[in-house]
């Protein structure tokens, strides 16, 4: 495999599961020196397997807190992938879920963006957000969580703008379906696949709402983002990618 990120540092939010845990693995085998990992689950995230220096941080990528106390000295990357899912109409939308949502998915993507582009400023650098095709197309029942990669994909915008000055790239990767662990706790995917089976219920959804027909696998989004942190695509910045099937269409 072809080590484009040879001695390079990267932060990752979100690394213990789906989209994270791939850009973190692919990343490594792609000649990362050092990993720097943020996920609030800490059994999970001790679990990461990958062949490069890790610093592992557990905690809310919402809390300024975690941001003050973590050394980002000579960040060359980050992925701001963390983010928490949910299904209500908005006239029976809890507020607190609403808040809850927007919070890790907003706040703390705000927090990581500030962070990083903090660490690179004088150097340069390229950052990615996991936006989703959510925040492209209107769905029922979806308000607070594509309302928060909405915002997810103008907060990139901004920042690209920003940060052009110190060379610091920003873009957005906007998947529609990616066979992850977030869908548990959307209560239609939880209910079906609790009936057929999680692959099933992941084929059966694809079927419905997707061209193509399929939803994407966690590692084909992690080497889309690789594209984008890399120099590759030194020239693209307040871009976003839409990985999506067709289902933006």
């Amino acid at each position: 495999m072809r080590r484009r990120f040879e001695g390079r540092s990267a932060l990752v939010t979100g690394a213990a599961s789906g989209i994270g845990l791939a850009v973190a693995q692919l990343l490594a085998a792609q000649g990362a020196r050092q990993l720097i990992l943020v996920d609030r689950d800490p059994a999970a995230l001790d679990a990461v397997t990958c062949d490069a220096e890790t610093v592992r941080r557990c905690g809310d990528v919402a809390d300024e807190a975690l941001w003050e106390g973590l050394d980002l000295f000579g960040l060359d990357h980050a992925v701001v992938n963390a983010g928490v899912a949910g299904a209500s109409t908005i006239a029976e939308h809890d507020f607190a879920e609403w808040r809850r949502i927007l919070s890790v998915n907003l706040d703390g993507a705000f927090l990581t963006v500030r962070a990083a582009m903090r660490a690179m400023r004088g150097r340069g650098g390229s950052i990615v957000l996991t936006a989703s095709a959510a925040g492209v197309k209107a769905e029922a029942g979806v308000a607070a969580y594509g309302c928060s990669k909405a915002a997810l994909i103008h907060l990139a915008k901004v920042a690209a703008k920003e940060g052009a000055a110190d060379r610091i790239r920003v873009n957005t990767i906007a998947p529609a379906g990616v066979e992850t662990p977030v869908w548990d706790a959307v209560p239609m995917f939880a209910e079906r696949a609790a009936a057929i089976g999680r692959d099933a219920a992941f084929a059966e959804m694809a079927a419905m709402a997707t061209p193509l027909g399929r939803y994407a696998k966690a590692e084909e989004v992690a080497a889309q983002i690789a594209f984008l942190l890399g120099d590759e695509s030194a020239l693209v910045t307040g871009a976003t990618l839409l990985a999506d099937g067709g289902y933006t269409l």
